[in-house]
């Protein structure tokens, strides 16, 4: 079958982008082929990828790069600015958030996406396609399949959240005609599902919205012996050596931070996702303290780039030499460092505000040396992730805002680390579905209320686990990966996305049920 898919962003990082390139490689690994068009400029260099389409206009150019095709990005030509979702950098793009995206841009950045969508469909001739997001690519494929090709929806969270619900006046309309065309949205959770439906107040969407949530590469996510995981985060450490903060291997110190940590030495605990002040990896920093008093050996690995990374090395170098004061600082002005409007980090300064007396002298005396066991890898790619996960034993998720899915949270499990996700949303939904699989022990231990003492709360369940009998650790580790495998997989997420495309409803789970 031939495919169509429109992310109009890149195919490595994070959230939709790795949903995106695994999607392809499943369909591609099911026999189908896929036109797929984005912004990733380097695409060619991914191994699923054979051919490259570079469109202007009505011009289009396809470099193949190996035979036979099975898969060819196309790059439309939208000019400098490019919409977003929240704001991040994208080298070779103005990259503005929609809410800030003047009407002129927005629908020149419309029309050209359109355009293009109408080449490749008369040059491939799909014969179903998938739009990513609530804006913009469910209305660039309404506009440019012109009811040729069915299509279905899949919501991720970001441009529902952030731009869609607090901007309902302006991008309300362009959310309606998107999905009004669409044979079916596949939303993540129940959490998102409902929130959709509150947000596009329309009777007839939820009886077309159906379960849809990402996968996991169950072939490259899984336990690996102890000695194994070490050699892998290694062999890691030294594919990244010398990769410079603008390639794709990892940034520069990535291999250094890497070889800091040795799973026979270390209780490593990780971190992975962007570092923007709503990941809430504020909480976990000022956690750590707190769990390196109690377990020594516990070393933290911090993954992800993003725009308030400078502001949590800030907060972790305050935290290290046991300033308080600008720590709470820093609390204080909370979104304004990563440029947004001022806000507290309302957690993080509960928390800090309620250190007095013996607690605080303790709290500043534990800092340091726990802060000496802290690593920022920066960013490293999703292929990166199985040569990283197999070494820790934990995984802390801790969002303070709504979340589609815990993919995080299910690549974590699959290679045998317990994931600690914050209470709401679609994290949630993840940690309920694991709970079946572990002893009754373990599953409170799953996920954190989020409130005044999340802080305290992260440190607890890590402390909990870490000193958990290690053959009850053990088991409860293959219960984890068993179960996340035997859930999620890719090959399931892509002939879901057919099935929704085609309208046939009924053979997809409804969100919640």
């Amino acid at each position: 079958m031939r495919i169509l898919i429109f992310h109009g962003y890149l195919l490595r990082g994070t959230g939709s982008n790795v949903y995106n390139a695994s999607l392809v490689q499943a369909l591609v690994a099911l026999g189908h082929e896929v036109h797929l068009l984005c912004q990733d400029r380097d695409a060619g260099e991914l191994g699923f990828v054979d051919a490259v389409g570079r469109l202007d206009g009505d011009r289009v150019e396809v470099e193949t790069l190996r035979e036979p095709v099975r898969c060819t990005v196309y790059l439309p030509d939208i000019g400098r600015t490019l919409p977003v979702y929240v704001a991040d950098r994208y080298e070779g793009f103005d990259a503005v958030p929609f809410p800030d995206t003047d009407d002129a841009s927005l629908e020149r950045y419309l029309d050209a996406n359109v355009a293009a969508v109408r080449r490749v469909v008369e040059d491939a001739s799909p014969e179903v396609a998938l739009a990513n997001h609530l804006i913009a690519g469910p209305v660039i494929l309404a506009r440019g399949l012109d009811d040729r090709v069915p299509y279905a929806v899949k919501i991720h969270g970001s441009a529902l959240e952030y731009v869609v619900r607090p901007h309902r006046e302006r991008f309300l309309p362009l959310a309606r005609e998107g999905l009004e065309r669409a044979g079916g949205v596949l939303v993540g959770s129940r959490h998102t599902a409902e929130s959709l439906w509150e947000v596009m107040d329309d009777p007839a969407l939820p009886a077309r919205t159906r379960l849809g949530p990402p996968g996991v590469d169950v072939h490259a996510f899984h336990q690996r012996p102890p000695g194994e995981a070490a050699e892998r985060l290694t062999a890691l450490a030294g594919r990244l050596e010398g990769a410079g903060p603008a390639g794709w291997g990892g940034e520069a110190g990535a291999a250094d931070a890497l070889r800091d940590m040795d799973p026979r030495r270390d209780r490593i605990v990780a971190y992975v996702g962007k570092l923007i002040v709503s990941k809430g990896v504020d909480l976990l920093l000022a956690a750590w303290p707190l769990v390196v008093a109690e377990e020594p050996a516990a070393r933290l690995c911090v993954v992800g780039f993003g725009t308030y990374r400078d502001a949590l090395t800030e907060l972790a170098a305050a935290l290290a030499r046991g300033d308080l004061e600008a720590a709470r600082g820093i609390a204080e002005r909370g979104r304004e460092l990563e440029g947004g409007p001022a806000g507290e980090l309302r957690y993080l300064a509960s928390f800090l505000d309620g250190l007095d007396g013996e607690r605080r002298a303790r709290y500043v005396e534990d800092a340091r040396p726990a802060f000496e066991r802290v690593s920022f890898t920066g960013r490293l790619e999703h292929e990166d992730l199985p040569w990283l996960l197999p070494a820790c034993e934990a995984q802390v998720v801790p969002s303070t805002f709504p979340e589609a899915f815990g993919m995080v949270a299910v690549e974590a499990a699959a290679c045998g680390a317990l994931p600690i996700s914050a209470a709401h949303s679609g994290l949630l939904e993840v940690s309920r579905a694991f709970e079946p699989a572990v002893a009754d022990e373990i599953r409170p231990l799953l996920s954190f209320p989020l409130g005044d003492g999340a802080v305290e709360e992260i440190a607890a369940r890590l402390v909990r686990w870490l000193r958990l009998r290690p053959d009850r650790r053990a088991d409860a580790r293959r219960a984890l990966s068993d179960a996340a495998r035997a859930r999620y997989g890719w090959e399931g997420v892509a002939e879901g996305v057919i099935a929704a495309a085609r309208g046939r409803l009924d053979e997809l789970p409804v969100p919640g049920a």
